[in-house]
């Protein structure tokens, strides 16, 4: 399946995270919806939700929508590890 990113992860959320110290890159977001450490289907559905982690505090979280054989990411943003599963 093809992924494509939203306007908001691409012009707003990475350069954001950068300013905080998370670098986020187009590949670790593709990574972590292609081989997930954890994947939540149910508490934003239709949307699912992908978690992989970041570094020792912390996992990447993925907020995506499949809609036929696109994946479109909608939104990413860090995690405390253990917060979500």
């Amino acid at each position: 399946m093809k992924i494509i990113f939203s306007k908001h992860i691409i012009q707003n959320k990475i350069p954001l995270l950068k300013e905080r110290e998370f670098t986020v890159t187009k590949k670790q977001i593709e990574e972590t919806i292609k081989t997930p450490d954890h994947i939540d289907k149910t508490s934003d559905f239709p949307k699912e939700i992908a978690s992989k982690d970041l570094n020792k505090r912390h996992v990447l979280r993925v907020v995506y929508k499949i809609e036929g054989d696109i994946i479109k990411a909608i939104t990413v943003y860090p995690a405390e590890k253990g917060r979500y599963y």
